[in-house]
């Protein structure tokens, strides 16, 4: 028995160690896309701040990586982790959403920073800098609920809804 958990051991070991040959595509751009949110919106500094901080290594063309990315099989995680996120909303795309997904997107941002959902917990304890304050949370509320109204005066409100889909026609 001692035997086997040998071999099973070293197996492991074999496995991890093979696995770190294995690294996935870093989510790094070449400066700030054109359709970054700062090339269509004025984000005041303190926000953008925050934006950096505490949101754009999961919602943008721009991560910074830890060192613990370097680890197998974390990295894949973390890739996982952001694309994720990326596909949830990325402002490096912001600019290319259509404008009702923009404004529902918003929305979105000002719901999950009050409710607490926002930043992740998981990411939050270790990137204790991540952690918003209640000025942080007032500043950015502030500047997506301005934001918003600038938007719903500018663009007729059947354009800020979501499409709906044609319901099928029940069979008779």
């Amino acid at each position: 028995m001692k035997k086997f958990f040998k071999r099973f051991f070293l197996l492991l070991l074999l496995a991890f160690i093979a696995i770190q040959f294995f690294r996935p595509a870093k989510n790094r751009a070449e400066g700030i896309s054109a359709n970054d949110i700062t090339k269509i919106y004025a984000v005041p500094q303190d926000v953008q701040t925050v934006l950096k901080t505490s949101c754009y290594d999961c919602h943008s063309n721009n991560t910074n990586y830890p060192w613990y990315n370097n680890i197998q099989p974390v990295a894949w995680w973390l890739k996982n982790h952001v694309d994720e996120g990326k596909r949830e909303l990325n402002f490096s795309e912001f600019a290319s959403y259509r404008i009702g997904r923009q404004y529902k997107k918003l929305e979105e941002i000002n719901e999950q920073v009050k409710e607490g959902e926002m930043p992740l917990e998981s990411y939050t304890l270790i990137h204790g800098d991540a952690k918003l304050n209640e000025q942080q949370k007032l500043s950015l509320a502030s500047w997506v609920n301005t934001l918003r109204d600038s938007i719903k005066v500018q663009y007729p409100e059947d354009s800020l809804k979501r499409p709906q889909r044609p319901q099928p026609t029940p069979a008779k």
